[in-house]
């Protein structure tokens, strides 16, 4: 048979023992810089090309080819190259990912490394490992866990269930968290007072030969009732389930009422028109809105933030438990509060007919939008009125009710500062909410979407304008040294994910450029907007945000990419998040003109933030699975519309286009054929009769079951649907 001329051979060239060619350093560091690509060597001419070095193809293969005899680099295909790593070994984080496969984030390199074998790792998600890096397969670095170096955590939250391959005495536990892969075993007296389908809190003991050991240390009660499933989330990620007596104590002696001496030392907006929009469900009202016409025919714009500082002392047993929670925590049937509820619910809540101690930024703007002149300071304001979003969604509607022309002003401006935002460059990430309908007894009776709406966006952008504005004007106090300051920053996003946004949205028939930097966030907004009100909105925008680095506090300001602003901070809810006590007390000090600012753990104080920050999103995400899962079990034999959400090995994953609820088919149950899974072209095929399975596509499911102890649901496969594609 001939040979296809396509076809690639591996080519020997020829080169001397004395051959060094001035370029070898660079091209070195080329590989050793991004230890886990494949460079093919036209790939390798345009990267030394832009540093300045013109390189001939047989040159250049020269210089590979030394670099393979002294083995730094090998080929993997034919023309293709990559960093030689053999026998290496190093430490990292583990991160078991809910598809079933882990990586070992090693810092040394600053690179993550694929763990193929994940079955046979006695770690856990989270835990110090160390690792042995094989090498670099066609995707990712490769690495075998050799042993844990410290682990994460040693308590887990489970349910008992009895043993079918161990003695009678001995049970098993399976853990909440799905990224555990495990079940712990639970031996003889370990069990303590627990039986089998409690929920408990357990402790790990070692490992045996398969599985880990451990006893209970607590029981929670029996697993699927409302009360204890909260509260195994609540345990399950480290949340408090009280404030410590002292705290408590130090908050209850906060003096009620403001001093005449307290109000004489603040710009007094009492008389100004003010009020708050909040969720109709909102017990905390950490900002407001003041309004007023000025002779000139601008306006003055006030917005004011509960002055949770004035309470909340630096090194006070309030100020030192705040900062250990970080952050209020929302799961679906309540608040796990930052502060007590003395503070956050009463003294800093910006309630109406109340006056209320507030740090306020003032802005007076024209129609357009455009700040004139802009003041920071301590101010006390008097609520006019608590609107919730649905009210004002509502006046701005009709055309008429309470305030409609102040309500309207504030719109039209707040459109302006979002249009001049998006030209900048900001990015319109506008992302849904699943909210739940509970019953008395904490049970799901519906699910829906959260529409925002322009009463959201207007707040929003305020309160964006007001955190963009602090952050400049303390970078403007003094640039060298920069002041030591709380930024929320944005990193680029890398450009190897950007591709991958790329092709995936190109299945879906949308185009994404990514060739020009300039380029990027404009073309992704045009993809946001060509997708809006589409079936398949919610999976792009969701691969969008994932290609995008995560939001962090860190004292290193590179500016807010997705936002678009070269300054950005966080000072808008200080009742809720603690950087934003931290930017407050910053703030006070440039507006005194201090000059002694000590950056002394500031940014380990943003880093624990940023960590707490994670923490809170996992379980509020944690619970919303957790009660989708409850409430599709009493859907069971319901048939529902959905969209292919995830493809694996093993099952098809769909949401479901009503409430966003997600659950399987199993592969198994797919008796027509055979699939596998082609991950280049985001789809499964069945070997036999080449039907396809895309991600994106539209089918029709029926509820099989939901298991709440796995929080998983399985679907019956009933066909596939229409729907629209541009």
């Amino acid at each position: 048979m001939a040979k296809n001329k396509k076809d690639k051979k591996k080519v020997t060239v020829a080169v001397s023992p004395t051959y060094i060619p001035p370029f070898l350093n660079l091209l070195t560091s080329l590989f050793t810089e991004n230890p886990s690509k494949n460079f093919s060597y036209k790939q390798i001419q345009k990267r030394l090309k832009a540093k300045g070095v013109k390189v001939q193809q047989n040159e250049l293969l020269k210089a590979l080819m030394l670099l393979i005899d002294q083995k730094k680099v090998q080929e993997v295909e034919p023309f293709k190259y990559c960093l030689m790593v053999s026998d290496v070994t190093y430490t990292g984080i583990l991160e078991i990912h809910k598809d079933g496969y882990a990586t070992v984030f090693i810092e040394e390199l600053g690179l993550p490394a694929l763990v193929p074998d994940v079955k046979n790792i006695r770690a856990f998600n989270g835990d110090k490992v160390k690792v042995l890096l094989k090498g670099v397969g066609k995707k990712n670095l490769r690495a075998k866990v050799l042993g844990v170096e410290s682990y994460n955590r040693i308590e887990f939250v489970g349910t008992i269930l009895p043993s079918r391959e161990y003695p009678q005495d001995t049970y098993i536990c399976i853990p909440q968290d799905n990224k555990l892969k495990v079940e712990f075993i639970i031996r003889g007296k370990n069990i303590g007072e627990a039986q089998v389908g409690d929920k408990v809190l357990i402790q790990l003991l070692r490992w045996n030969a398969e599985k880990p050991e451990a006893r209970v240390i607590k029981v929670l009660g029996a697993a699927g009732t409302h009360e204890v499933e909260m509260n195994a989330i609540m345990m399950e990620f480290g949340l408090p389930a009280s404030f410590p007596p002292e705290v408590i104590e130090e908050a209850n002696k906060l003096e009620k009422t403001i001093p005449p001496q307290e109000i004489a030392n603040r710009k007094d907006y009492r008389d100004v028109l003010t009020f708050t929009i909040d969720p109709e469900d909102a017990k905390d009202f950490d900002d407001a809105i003041s309004f007023r016409h000025l002779p000139d025919g601008n306006y003055e714009i006030g917005v004011h933030i509960a002055d949770v500082t004035y309470y909340v002392k630096e090194g006070s047993a309030l100020d030192q438990e705040a900062f250990q929670r970080a952050t209020s925590v929302y799961l679906v049937d309540r608040t796990i509060p930052m502060l007590p509820e003395v503070l956050s619910n009463d003294l800093c809540s910006l309630v109406p007919h109340q006056d209320r101690l507030t740090f306020s930024a003032v802005f007076v703007m024209d129609a357009k939008g455009e700040i004139i002149r802009e003041w920071f300071g301590r101010t006390v304001i008097h609520s006019n009125r608590r609107f919730t979003y649905e009210e004002v969604q509502q006046i701005l509607d009709s055309g008429t009710g309470e305030y409609y022309e102040v309500l309207n002003t504030l719109n039209q401006i707040a459109k302006q500062l979002r249009k001049e935002r998006f030209a900048q460059g900001s990015i319109n990430f506008d992302t849904e909410e699943v909210k739940f309908k509970l019953d008395e007894k904490g049970k799901p009776i519906s699910v829906y979407r959260k529409i925002r709406t322009d009463s959201h966006k207007m707040i929003e952008d305020f309160m964006l304008l007001a955190n963009r504005r602090v952050a400049l004007r303390v970078a403007k106090f003094r640039k060298q040294p920069p002041i030591p300051f709380v930024y929320r920053i944005h990193a680029i996003p890398e450009y190897e994910k950007l591709l991958n946004l790329k092709a995936f949205v190109k299945h879906f028939g949308y185009k994404l450029d990514i060739d020009r930097e300039d380029r990027i966030a404009e073309s992704l907004n045009e993809l946001v907007l060509s997708v809006e009100g589409k079936p398949e909105q919610n999976i792009i925008q969701t691969a969008a945000i994932r290609a995008m680095p995560k939001a962090i506090y860190t004292t290193h300001n590179i500016g807010h990419y997705g936002l678009g602003f070269k300054h950005y901070s966080h000072f808008t809810s200080p009742i809720r998040r603690y950087p934003d006590i931290l930017a407050h007390r910053i703030l006070e000090k440039v507006l005194n003109n201090e000059t002694n600012f000590e950056n002394a753990g500031l940014e380990v104080l943003c880093r624990h933030c940023s960590e707490r920050e994670k923490r809170a999103t996992e379980a509020e995400r944690a619970s919303i699975k957790y009660k989708q899962v409850e409430y599709l079990e009493g859907l069971v034999g319901a048939e529902f519309d959905g969209l292919i959400s995830g493809l694996t090995e093993w099952g098809i994953f769909v949401e479901i286009i009503e409430n966003k609820c997600e659950g399987m088919i199993p592969l198994r149950d797919l008796t027509d054929d055979v699939y596998y899974l082609d991950d280049t072209k985001y789809r499964l095929v069945g070997r036999k009769t080449g039907n396809t399975f895309f991600l994106g596509e539209g089918v029709r499911v029926k509820v099989k079951k939901a298991n709440t102890l796995k929080r998983m649901v399985d679907f019956i496969y009933l066909g596939k649907i229409q729907i629209k594609v541009p």
